[in-house]
């Protein structure tokens, strides 16, 4: 049974529609995809914004910007006859945790956790961060209410669902022993800590041991300057998880017609079915296509074994014309036609197993999408009835 089609135009056309999540494993093409919707999007009258979270620079190259950084930017050349717009921004993790300090406490505890050594490395570098901003991030876009069509594209691998756990994650850290230990001094009244002091100085003792005087010092600081943030914290996470839920959200899961692409596309796909997250459907990336009415790949590999043995020298030792290049292009049709066969037979496999799934294909483009032209040619495949 063929696969239910996804109407892309469809999706994006429904003014319902305002978020679009792109997620999949790594070097499926995500970042290309998320581009060519949301740029046929924008071409279409919609008010668009791509999010990239992916720490690659291809979004900010296909759309022929030197650079994206933390502030959504117009794209130049894009057909805004239609009334709609296209902006792009790149996810600057610290930068967008800098601004969270700057707007939730006042200048000069805002200046303080800045500049707290413990802080600059939870915000450059702490597990989940990445994740957690990119959800502050959608949630601050979409609050803004400055565009009707937000377009997210996730980080490569598995991870690419992390941001689904980023308020799980953010509270069981907010809510451990470790952030209870060291806001205990703040929070205690001085009678009880004279009766706690003995077992408190047990465990710092153990803690400067192991991170050392001056980090202990300095998360303490930070924590108890921090203190009053953590609620709104969890709570924008949790508002924008469930945003995530909501019907006005569509994901996209992003595969290649490889093995562990569409594994991983499998658990994508259970993963947000257990979230309850609005699935909108499969986009099959870099598919390879056979023609009809040409050789089949065993009668063109035998016409170029009949061609090799023509081009043997006679007898007589003269040599017989030359068909190097008719015999090579055999070959890469043989080649061809194998490798379409796979592809076909893996994405079989995985809409038989989804078959409720709608999947959208793109053929494999004859060279990487680096423009808005381009981008404009995948937009089209995705949005073809019959492709």
């Amino acid at each position: 049974m063929a696969p239910v089609r996804l109407d892309m135009d469809r999706l994006i056309d429904d003014r319902r529609t305002r978020i679009i999540v792109c997620c999949g494993s790594g070097g499926v093409g995500k970042t290309t995809a998320a581009a060519a919707i949301g740029l046929r999007a924008a071409e279409r009258g919609r008010q668009a914004c791509v999010l990239t979270v992916d720490p690659a620079r291809r979004l900010a190259q296909s759309m022929g910007l030197t650079s994206l950084d933390n502030t959504p930017r117009e794209v130049d050349g894009v057909d805004t006859g239609g009334g709609g717009s296209l902006h792009a921004m790149m996810l600057d993790m610290k930068r967008t945790f800098d601004e969270i300090v700057e707007a939730h406490s006042d200048p000069d505890r805002a200046a303080q956790i800045l500049a707290n050594p413990f802080y600059q490395s939870l915000s450059s570098s702490f597990a989940g961060t990445q994740e957690y901003m990119a959800m502050e991030k959608l949630g601050q876009l979409r609050r803004a209410d400055e565009w009707d069509l937000i377009v997210v594209d996730t980080p490569p691998s598995r991870s690419a669902l992390d941001f689904l756990d980023a308020p799980q994650r953010l509270g069981r850290f907010l809510d451990g022993r470790l952030i209870r230990l060291l806001t205990a001094p703040a929070k205690t009244g001085m009678s009880a800590m004279r009766v706690l002091n003995a077992g408190f100085a047990m465990m710092t003792g153990a803690l400067t041991r192991i991170l050392g005087a001056q980090v202990l010092k300095d998360a303490q600081t930070f924590v108890t300057a921090f203190d009053t943030m953590f609620g709104g914290f969890r709570e924008r996470a949790e508002a924008t998880y469930r945003l995530l839920q909501a019907p006005g959200t569509a994901f996209l899961v992003v595969a290649a017609p490889e093995p562990d692409a569409l594994r991983e596309a499998s658990y994508f796909v259970e993963r947000l079915d257990a979230e309850r997250m609005p699935l909108a459907g499969l986009i099959l990336n870099r598919i390879h296509t056979s023609q009809a009415g040409r050789l089949s790949a065993a009668r063109s590999l035998a016409a170029a074994e009949t061609l090799e043995t023509q081009d043997r020298p006679n007898e007589a030792g003269s040599d017989a014309p030359r068909n190097t290049i008719a015999i090579a292009a055999l070959r890469m049709h043989a080649e061809r036609m194998h490798l379409s066969k796979r592809e076909r037979r893996l994405a079989e496999h995985f809409t038989s197993a989804h078959p409720a799934i709608p999947v959208a294909e793109v053929i494999a483009q004859p060279e990487d999408v680096h423009d808005l032209a381009g981008l404009r040619v995948v937009g089209t495949i995705l949005s073809r009835p019959g492709s």
